[in-house]
């Protein structure tokens, strides 16, 4: 029989195994936020800015936004 036996694969005998990093989840709050801001504003220039609504006076932000729904193919008829 051979003399080497099989080792068990440890993370101090092997440097290529890489443990997942732990964020507490009071570090991801802000970018939660953040990204959800950013992501609720998206949504409202592309598919809510009927006019009605409209932030900005004026047909032409309307008509422009209009345009880009058709080319996402986002609903808006």
């Amino acid at each position: 029989m051979s003399e080497i036996a099989a080792q068990p694969v440890t993370a101090e005998h092997d440097a290529s195994i890489v443990g997942i990093p732990v964020v507490p989840l009071r570090d991801l709050v802000p970018w939660a936020v953040l990204v959800g801001s950013v992501l609720l504003a998206l949504l409202y220039l592309v598919g809510l800015d009927e006019g009605a609504t409209s932030v900005v006076p004026g047909r032409y932000v309307h008509e422009l936004l209009h345009d880009g729904r058709h080319l996402l193919a986002f609903p808006c008829h």
